[in-house]
């Protein structure tokens, strides 16, 4: 029973938090260099929560060419770049992570 009021809880808070913030920016004229800012909050929380899975490994930095991670990562990062396509760069990720792990190992 606890697990599901804690559930409940945190997806009220987050309705909330979320709902408070659109709810607000509808009611105010958000000044154009607010929405310039804004718009680079997405890439750069990702960024942050991705960089680091893919540059460290067991608390070292690990750039060399057995890091699986890091190199499907590139392989990644390059089919975003020429294709624009989200759901492709994920896949391409994850297969080049897989078959990378196939071949060199982790």
């Amino acid at each position: 029973m606890n697990i599901w009021l804690i559930m409940l809880s945190g997806g009220l808070i987050t309705f909330g938090m979320r709902f408070s913030l659109i709810f607000l920016f509808g009611k105010f004229e958000i000044p154009e260099t607010m929405r310039k800012a804004l718009h680079y909050v997405p890439p750069a929380v990702l960024s942050a929560i991705i960089l680091p899975e893919l540059l460290y490994r067991s608390n070292q930095l690990d750039i060399s060419l057995g890091n699986t991670r890091l190199l499907a990562g590139i392989v990644a990062i390059l089919v975003a770049w020429f294709t624009k396509n989200t759901l492709l760069t994920i896949l391409a990720g994850m297969i080049a992570l897989l078959l990378l792990q196939l071949l060199i190992g982790t």
